[in-house]
């Protein structure tokens, strides 16, 4: 089978290509690019006006199943994420049970397979059950197929511990994927810690407490000359940290959220639960800081944190609510409108934090339009006006705070290994 790309933007950033051209797709991998392709016995498809770039990768997802298939599964998030322009997602440990070992991981490509939409990478359990005591069956883990090691959900408090799987996945050239919390520092907080917690009256949470954790982890990742990747990066400390740690050569990258770059803790007047994530919504000196880092390529990575609540659970008072927002189907359009259309980042810039770098720090096959690599392809508008509707989200859940958010720029269609996901914004792959 022959598909022939035409005439789109084509947008690489790993082969520094951003250029009107053609993609020619056979066999399921990318077999020429470039300036008027031959067309011959291919079906042709017309890309004028719309960007075309490697599939996009979300390096940080909760899929609940096992355990809560009532607010996601393997197969509804895969879903989701082709609704999103993704092709590639790797999903967190924190399930019921959690996904550890060579079984959980198996686990999850077998269902991943099931679903036949977008590639699921798993990221198992540091320690065993999440609990932060002992360490989890990392070896048997990445075996079978983990791209990484996290206790995502809970932060690895004990020291020694985190030491402990840095050193281990050392071995395996993989990161340890750190959820960055001093959980003495942040218990029963639901909110930043600030002027806006205080005027609400809510407990806050102090950015000190993601800061600290983030310098603790980063004295470690130099002790044992090992990976680090930090997740959902919320303050301007932790930033400078990370500055600090890179220019000393410290292998440490991280990711930021778009809600940690679309909203600040104003979000919470409302006591709307959907404001309620973890780290929580900072304020604007600290979101400032996000998009300046965004901008001067500090942040390596775009990662939605997407994290499904069942709408009794999320329709509590704030206090009672559980932490967390969807964010696989809002991530391209919120990037579009809040980095691209405002100019703190070009086409290819968005593209490297959505595709080109997720992929080579998971160290997946994607990323990349580079010839005989797997024809993994968004096709995206930059232009394209939508409202966001949660009542038509392909996920089980519905809680996000863009609801009746205008956004500009959306996903039109996919393909995963040559195969068509999604054809003009309808879903149509899948098992």
């Amino acid at each position: 089978m022959k598909t022939l790309i035409r005439g789109g933007r084509l947008v690489d950033p790993a082969q520094d290509i951003d250029q009107e051209s053609d993609v020619l797709v056979e066999d399921g991998l990318i077999s020429a690019a470039g300036p008027s392709l031959g067309a011959e016995g291919a079906e042709v498809v017309d890309a004028r006006g719309l960007v075309v770039c490697p599939g996009l990768v979300d390096m940080h997802v909760h899929l609940r199943e096992p355990g809560r298939e009532d607010e996601e599964t393997i197969a509804s998030g895969a879903r989701a994420a082709i609704a999103g322009g993704f092709t590639s997602i790797a999903c967190m440990p924190n399930t019921e049970p959690a996904i550890e070992g060579e079984k959980g991981v198996r686990f999850v490509l077998s269902k991943a397979d099931e679903a036949g939409m977008a590639r699921v990478y798993p990221i198992a359990a540091a320690s065993r059950g999440l609990k932060g005591k002992t360490l989890a069956e990392i070896g048997s883990a990445i075996g079978s197929g983990a791209v990484a090691v996290s206790d995502d959900g809970m932060p690895i408090a004990n020291g020694s511990l985190m030491r402990r799987a840095l050193e281990y996945v050392k071995m395996f050239g993989r990161p340890v994927v750190s959820h960055s919390e001093d959980p003495t520092l942040s218990a029963g907080g639901v909110m930043n810690e600030g002027r806006m917690s205080t005027l609400l009256g809510l407990k806050g949470i102090p950015g000190a407490s993601e800061s600290a954790a983030v310098a603790r982890d980063i004295i470690l990742t130099e002790l044992t000359g090992s990976r680090l990747h930090v997740c959902h990066v919320s303050t301007a400390r932790s930033l400078g940290f990370i500055e600090e740690a890179k220019s000393r050569g410290i292998a440490v990258t991280c990711e930021v959220t778009p809600h940690h770059l679309a909203l600040s803790d104003e979000a919470v007047r409302t006591y709307d639960p959907n404001t309620k994530m973890n780290p929580p919504l900072r304020d604007e000196r600290d979101v400032g800081a996000l998009r300046h880092g965004i901008r001067t390529g500090l942040i390596d990575a775009i990662a939605s944190d997407h994290a499904p609540h069942s709408e009794e659970e999320k329709d509590q008072e704030f206090d009672l609510a559980p932490f967390g927002i969807l964010g696989l189907e809002t991530s391209l359009g919120l990037m579009c409108t809040q980095l691209y259309h405002e100019g703190i980042v070009p086409l290819s810039g968005l593209v490297r934090l959505m595709s080109t770098n997720p992929a080579v720090i998971l160290g997946i096959p994607a990323g990349t339009l580079e010839v005989g690599r797997p024809a993994d392809i968004t096709l995206f508008d930059p232009g394209a006006e939508w409202t966001v509707d949660a009542s038509g989200f392909e996920s089980l859940s519905r809680n996000t705070p863009f609801s009746g958010w205008k956004l500009k720029g959306r996903a039109v269609s996919v393909l995963v290994g040559g195969r068509w996901m999604m054809r003009e914004g309808e879903i149509t792959g899948g098992r």
